[in-house]
């Protein structure tokens, strides 16, 4: 359904939205999702879903993978990966060698 024009939809919740993909998720529920604080707050939402289906949503958890294994995650490019070492360091982590 890829097109040039933007088709509009509304979700379960009711928001009215528009989108040019076949991705069903609403931007409007997506940042009512956002964590305030933490890593997960600091990432996009293609970024968060990634980590989420994977089971990655502490510091302690990503720190268990490598960067290459977190950029092979469907939604996860390098330029996320900055974000994602600088939380780490922070908290005194790093990246699985």
């Amino acid at each position: 359904m890829t097109t040039d024009r933007a088709t509009k939809r509304t979700c379960e919740k009711g928001h009215t939205f528009y989108k040019k993909s076949d991705c069903a998720t609403c931007p409007k529920c997506e940042a009512e999702r956002k964590p305030k604080e933490g890593f997960l707050s600091l990432v996009s939402a293609p970024v968060r879903r990634a980590l989420e289906s994977e089971g990655i949503t502490t510091l302690t958890k990503l720190a268990e993978y490598t960067e290459k294994e977190i950029l092979k995650l469907h939604g996860i490019g390098p330029s996320s990966i900055p974000t994602l070492r600088k939380s780490l360091e922070e908290e005194g982590l790093a990246f699985k060698a």
